[in-house]
C-alpha cells in the first residue's frame, strides 16, 4: 500500500513538474532600459527601432520578404546577423521606417505614400502583387525590442486572443462575402473590393525602473490595431475618414498612403522576464494538452499492465516448466484436469522456446537494418536533448531560431553513436563489407533528406520566396555534413568494428526451422498494422499543434508537455513492440528482427495519414507549388519519425529476447 502511494506521489510530482517546465522560459535576451530623450545615458536608449520580419499565410506554404510587396522601405535598411535556424526556417528580419522616442506619444505621422499610374506595367505587376497578397491573408511581423508586436481582439466565449501577426489587408468578395479580417468592420462592405491596412495604432508598455536598481524602463509588451484609412489630402494625413478601397479591376490611378500613430503606457505589474505571458496565456490549449497527458497515460497503463502480466506471470511459468523439463521432472503447475504437464504437453502449451535454435538467425537485409538502427540512434539522441534543453528553457519563442539551429548541431556532433551502433550491429549480423556499412550509415538517409530538401529549395526560388535556403548557407550544410558528421561516422564505426559481435544468449542451429502456418493476427502485416496505432493514440493531439506552429504559424512553446509526451511515446512504442514479439514467438516465428523494426515504425505511416488529414481539414491551402512543398517536408517529417521509432522497438525487443531466452536452460 505504501509502495502504491509513493507511486502516485511520483506521478502527480512528474506530471506539475513538467506543466511548470512548460510555461517557464528565459527571455533570450539581455534587457534593454529606454529613456526619454535629453535623460539618456551610455546603458540606456532613447529611440525604438520597429524590425519588419517576413509575411507569410494560412493559405500559401510561400513566405515573402517584407520589401517584395511595395510598402515604405527603411533609407538606411540593417540586418541583423541571422543563426542557422533562422535561415533554414525563412526567417529575414531587416529594419523598417518606424522609429519611435522613447514616451513621446504620435497621432498621426505620414510614412510614405505609393501612387500607382494607370497604363504603367510595373504599378500594375505591384498593386497585382499586393491584391494577391490581400486574398491569401497574407500576415505582417514586427518586432519590438525581441518581443513580437501583436494583434489583440476578442473572439468566442470572451477570451482574448493575441496573434504574433496582422493581415496587410482583406478582400469583400464579388458575391459581397467578407473573408477573413474584413469582418471586423461593417464599413468594409463593398463586392468585388480590397482593403489594405495602410494606418496602425500601436501602443507600447513598459515597466519603469526607479526604485529597482535600474535606470529608464523597459518595454514589456507591444500591441497595435490595424485601420484601412482613406487620407483625403495625402500631404497633410488626418487618420480619420472611410476605408482606403483598393479596387479590384486596375482602372484609374491610386494613391496609398501610410500613416501610424503610438502611445506609450507605464504598468509595473509586468515583469520583463514575463512580457510573453500575455501572448502564451491567450493561446487556450492547456486543458486540450491535460487531456492529452491524461489519454496517453491511459494508454501507457494499459500496455504496462498487458506486458508485465506477460513477463511476472505467463514467462515466470514457462521458464519454470522449461527449466524442470530440461532437469527431466514433471512440472508441478496443476492444468485444468488437475495432472501434471509432461514434456509434451509443454511444448504444445507454449511454442517460444522451441526456436531457441533459430531466434538469433542473422535477418535478411541486415546491412539495411543496422544502417536505419544507426540513423535511428542519432535521431533519437538528438531529439531527447533537444527537448530537454527546450524544457529548461533555453530554446523558447524569444530565442528565434533556436530550437532548429540545436537540432541541426546535435545532428552533426552525433555521427559517432550512429556509426558505433550501424557497425556492432552489422558485425553481430555476420556482415563483412564494413565499407559500405559505414558509407551507407552516413550517406543514405540523410541523403534522401538532404535531396527532398533540395527539390523543396528550388520550388521556392523559382517562386521567389524568402523561405529559398541562400546558396552560401547549402554549401555551409554540405560542409558540416561532410566534414563533420561524416567523419565522426567513420570514428564511431571503427570502435564499433573493433568491438567483438554481442554475444547471444543460445546457439543458432545450422538448417533454419520451418515456421507453422500462422493465423491472420500473427501473420506479419496485420502484426505491424496494429503496432503502431497505440503509440500514435499517444501523440494525436500533440500532433496537432506542431503542425499548427508549422503550417498555421502559431507560438509553440508548452515543451515541458512534449517533452513528457515523448517519453510516453517511448515506452509505449516499446511496449507494444514487446508485447507483439511475444506473441509471434508463440506462434513460433522467429523473424522478429525486421518485424521489430516495422510495428513501432508504422506509426509514421499513421502520421503522414494524420498530415494528409490536417491539410485536407485544417488548412485552405491554394496553389499546386503550396500543396508540392507541404507533401515535401512532410515526407521529411515522416522519414525521421520512421527511423526514430523503428529504433525504440527495435533495442526494445531486442533487450526482451536476449533476456527471455539468457534465462531459460537450452541443451
Amino acid at each position: 500500500m505504501k509502495t502504491r502511494i509513493d507511486m502516485d506521489f511520483v506521478l502527480v510530482f512528474t506530471l506539475v513538474a513538467f506543466s511548470t517546465c512548460s510555461g517557464f522560459y528565459l527571455p533570450g535576451l539581455a534587457p534593454v532600459s529606454f529613456c526619454e530623450e535629453g535623460k539618456g545615458a551610455d546603458d540606456c536608449q532613447t529611440l525604438i527601432q520597429l524590425f519588419v520580419n517576413r509575411l507569410d499565410s494560412v493559405e500559401s506554404v510561400l513566405p515573402y520578404e517584407y520589401d517584395v510587396f511595395d510598402f515604405c522601405k527603411d533609407d538606411n535598411e540593417r540586418r541583423p546577423s541571422e543563426n542557422l535556424g533562422q535561415v533554414l526556417f525563412g526567417e529575414r528580419i531587416e529594419t523598417s521606417p518606424y522609429k519611435f522616442s522613447f514616451k513621446k506619444d504620435v497621432k498621426c505621422q505620414e510614412l510614405c505614400t505609393k501612387v500607382y499610374v494607370k497604363g504603367k506595367p510595373e504599378d500594375k505587376n505591384m498593386l497585382d502583387f499586393l491584391k494577391r497578397g490581400m486574398q491569401l491573408n497574407y500576415q505582417h511581423h514586427w518586432i519590438v525590442d525581441n518581443m513580437p508586436v501583436t494583434w489583440c481582439y476578442d473572439v468566442e466565449d470572451g477570451q482574448k486572443y493575441c496573434n504574433p501577426g496582422f493581415p496587410i489587408g482583406c478582400l469583400v468578395t464579388i458575391d459581397g462575402r467578407a473573408k477573413d479580417a474584413c469582418v471586423i468592420n461593417l464599413e468594409f462592405n463593398k463586392k468585388n473590393t480590397f482593403y489594405v491596412f495602410n494606418h496602425v495604432a500601436i501602443k507600447i508598455t513598459y515597466h519603469n525602473g526607479e526604485g529597482e536598481g535600474w535606470r529608464g524602463a523597459r518595454l514589456v509588451a507591444a500591441t497595435l490595431e490595424p485601420k484601412s484609412i482613406k487620407n483625403a489630402d495625402a500631404e497633410k494625413p488626418t487618420c480619420e475618414g472611410l476605408p482606403m478601397e483598393v479596387p479590384a479591376d486596375f482602372d484609374s490611378d491610386l494613391k496609398i498612403t501610410y500613416t501610424y500613430s503610438v502611445t506609450f503606457e507605464e504598468n509595473n505589474d509586468i515583469k520583463w522576464a514575463s512580457r510573453w505571458d500575455y501572448i502564451l496565456v491567450s493561446m487556450p490549449h492547456t486543458n486540450i494538452q491535460w487531456f492529452s497527458i491524461m489519454n496517453s497515460l491511459v494508454i501507457v497503463l494499459f500496455l504496462s499492465g498487458m506486458v508485465a502480466m506477460i513477463m511476472l506471470r505467463t514467462l515466470h511459468k514457462d521458464i519454470a516448466r522449461y527449466n524442470q523439463v530440461d532437469q527431466g521432472d514433471l512440472i508441478k503447475v496443476p492444468s485444468t484436469q488437475g495432472k501434471s504437464i509432461s514434456y509434451e504437453d509443454a511444448q504444445e502449451e507454449s511454442g517460444w522456446k522451441q526456436v531457441h535454435g533459430d531466434v538469433f538467425r542473422p535477418p535478411r537485409k541486415g546491412m539495411l537494418l543496422s544502417v536505419f538502427l544507426g540513423q535511428g540512434t542519432q535521431i533519437f539522441i538528438m531529439t531527447f536533448i533537444t527537448l530537454f534543453l527546450a524544457c529548461l528553457g533555453f530554446l523558447s519563442p524569444a530565442n528565434r531560431g533556436a530550437l532548429m539551429t540545436c537540432s541541426v548541431v546535435l545532428w552533426v556532433l552525433l555521427g559517432t553513436p550512429a556509426g558505433y551502433v550501424s557497425a556492432r550491429l552489422y558485425k553481430t549480423f555476420g556482415g563483412e563489407k564494413w565499407k559500405t556499412n559505414v558509407l551507407l550509415t552516413a550517406l543514405l538517409c540523410p541523403g534522401i533528406v538532404f535531396a527532398d530538401f533540395f527539390l523543396m529549395n528550388l520550388i521556392l526560388w523559382v517562386e521567389g520566396s524568402s523561405a529559398a535556403i541562400p546558396f552560401g548557407t547549402l554549401v555551409a550544410i554540405l560542409a558540416l555534413w561532410f566534414g563533420i558528421s561524416v567523419p565522426l561516422t567513420f570514428v564511431g564505426a571503427y570502435f564499433g568494428f573493433k568491438k567483438p559481435a554481442i554475444e547471444q544468449p543460445v546457439r543458432t542451429n545450422q538448417i533454419p526451422r520451418q515456421i507453422p502456418e500462422q493465423s491472420f493476427f500473427t501473420k506479419p502485416v496485420p502484426g505491424i498494422v496494429m503496432g503502431g496505432i497505440l503509440p500514435f493514440g499517444c501523440i494525436f493531439i500533440q500532433l496537432f499543434f506542431i503542425l499548427n506552429s508549422i503550417w498555421s504559424h502559431q507560438m509553440y512553446y508548452m515543451f515541458g508537455f512534449l517533452f513528457l509526451v515523448f517519453i510516453i511515446l517511448l515506452i509505449t512504442c516499446s511496449e507494444a513492440t514487446i508485447l507483439l514479439c511475444y506473441f509471434h514467438l508463440c506462434a513460433e516465428d522467429y523473424h522478429w528482427w525486421w518485424r521489430s523494426f516495422l510495428t513501432s515504425g508504422f506509426t509514421a505511416v499513421y502520421l503522414f495519414v494524420y498530415a494528409v488529414h490536417y491539410f485536407f481539414s485544417k488548412l485552405q491551402i491554394v496553389g499546386a507549388a503550396s500543396t508540392i512543398l507541404y507533401f515535401g517536408y512532410t515526407s521529411i517529417m515522416v522519414l525521421i519519425f520512421f527511423l526514430f521509432t523503428g529504433t525504440i522497438g527495435f533495442f526494445a525487443c531486442f533487450w526482451f529476447v536476449n533476456k527471455i531466452y539468457s534465462v531459460v536452460k537450452v541443451d
